[in-house]
């Protein structure tokens, strides 16, 4: 297999393991609090900017199904940002490759917690107050903290070398 099909073998396969992830798990992976197990994977932009394909795809394909056309939408423009800078951030000029890392995965904290914050007001039953928006910003915020900060930092630099060989 020629390296150009391997990588897109590779991006659909991470694409269906997010997206199946996030529907296995639905009871957790929607709504104003949520644990979006499978946003673990968002660190592999990290270590290629390949995978930002299929990580948006596969948040693309979780929230079609899962949720809302709008989720599918504005989530997905979410993690692609959310993406696109976790590899920016790979390339800084940081001695410490744990730091490093840390510093990508609150991107995900950051653009999640206020767009999907947003999102799930602006278009929610719930009143629309920039309280609530806070709110719901931080409940999301705190999701993406504890599994993409905590759980997939500590996954992401155990498996870093595994990682960098996959493709």
């Amino acid at each position: 297999m020629n390296n150009k099909t391997k990588r897109i073998v590779y991006s659909a396969m991470i694409a269906a393991i997010y997206a199946l992830g996030t529907l296995l798990l639905a009871p957790i992976s929607f709504g104003p609090i949520q644990a979006r197990v499978s946003e673990v994977m968002v660190l592999l932009a990290y270590f290629d900017p390949f995978y930002i394909i299929g990580l948006t795809l596969g948040c693309f394909i979780a929230n079609i199904l899962g949720s809302t056309f709008v989720d599918a939408i504005i989530g997905s423009f979410a993690t692609l940002i959310s993406v696109i800078m976790i590899y920016q951030t790979s390339k800084l000029k940081i001695q410490s490759e744990k730091i490093k890392l840390f510093i990508s995965s609150l991107w995900p904290v950051i653009f999640n917690g206020a767009i999907i914050g947003w999102m799930l007001i602006e278009f929610g039953t719930e009143t629309k107050t920039i309280h609530a928006m806070i709110i719901a910003g931080m409940e999301v915020a705190c999701g993406e903290f504890a599994v993409v900060s905590i759980l997939g930092v500590i996954l992401a630099y155990k498996l870093k070398d595994r990682i960098r060989k996959l493709l």
